[in-house]
């Protein structure tokens, strides 16, 4: 998983509130286990039209906001059913960040397995990030997670909570088989003294 630390991105505002896990990455494309290849089909109801042609007012759509890395949305961004495949479109598409008033909490812990990070912030914050998201492309905003904090293109800046065991795994770039790896030495002596003490197992 690739590590986070700083990251200076567009930011797109989505104000939809309740975007749920089939909104994100339709049911009909969860038959792959791939990780990759998903962010074709991001937001595939709302970003194409049944023939497949875009859909030129949705906003990941618009020229200024096509390389968007944050997301800007509304209240319960997630919400719906559990699948890892959202976190895993959205990943795919570039979406390093999304800034929201709540998650659901499947969804949430999703992302920081698989390198994204949600920032809850209260509505007022929002607003103020929506309407720096509304600036397009030339306003660009910066998240910084060692110092915790969204600033806005004006350089307002604002102070989100996150836990540290999530932090320090997405620093560091861990998802639950680095977490894993990091034990290597000692999962390896175990299993050598195991195959001493008990070679019939």
């Amino acid at each position: 998983m690739e590590k986070f630390d700083k990251l200076s991105g567009i930011a797109a505002p989505m104000p939809l509130v309740n975007i749920d896990t089939d909104m994100i990455i339709p049911k009909v494309f969860l038959k792959t286990i791939k990780r990759s290849g998903l962010g074709a089909n991001l937001f595939d109801e709302m970003r194409f039209d049944r023939k497949g042609n875009e859909i030129a007012d949705f906003v990941l759509n618009k020229p200024a906001y096509r390389e968007a890395q944050i997301l800007v949305a509304g209240d319960n961004f997630g919400c719906g059913s559990s699948r890892e495949h959202a976190p895993w479109a959205l990943a795919d598409f570039g979406i390093k960040a999304i800034v929201s008033t709540s998650f659901a909490d499947i969804f949430f812990n999703n992302c920081f397995k698989n390198g994204i990070l949600p920032i809850v912030l209260p509505q007022e914050a929002v607003d103020v990030l929506m309407q720096d998201a509304e600036k397009g492309a030339n306003a660009r905003m910066d998240v910084d997670l060692e110092a915790q904090t969204v600033t806005t293109s004006d350089g307002e800046v604002f102070h989100f909570e996150v836990d540290s065991f999530k932090k320090h795994c997405l620093m560091n770039g861990l998802d639950d088989i680095g977490l894993t790896m990091e034990k290597a030495a000692s999962i390896d002596s175990y299993e050598a003294k195991a195959a001493t003490s008990r070679p019939w197992v």
